[in-house]
């Protein structure tokens, strides 16, 4: 296979993953990088068209990763709420709770 055309497909995949929040297909693809790249890169070394693929992964890499960080900070921000909130939530439920208890004696 040619490999600029391998190393697109990589790029590929990443932003699709990252774009679709795709967490699972994103690590397995990150994690498939290092030695799919070292299989296209044994033998000889990368032309120039080559190595302006492999700039386009790592800007995609670069994308993927700041995909990664900006759902990082929504679950954050999720999470902070969530916990901010717990109070009232555990009340409510407790009142629930209470009130089922009176209305079945």
């Amino acid at each position: 296979m040619d490999r600029t055309r391998a190393i697109d497909g990589l790029a590929r995949v990443l932003l699709d993953a990252g774009a679709r929040a795709d967490w699972d297909l994103l690590g397995r693809s990150v994690g498939e990088l290092a030695p799919r790249l070292q299989a296209l890169g044994a033998g000889r070394p990368w032309s120039d068209v080559e190595r302006a693929a492999l700039a386009r992964l790592r800007d995609a890499h670069g994308t993927a990763a700041k995909a990664v960080a900006a759902a990082s900070v929504q679950l954050q921000l999720r999470m902070d709420d969530m916990l901010a909130t717990k109070e009232g939530w555990m009340a409510y439920a407790l009142a629930g709770d209470n009130h089922t208890d009176i209305t079945e004696r």
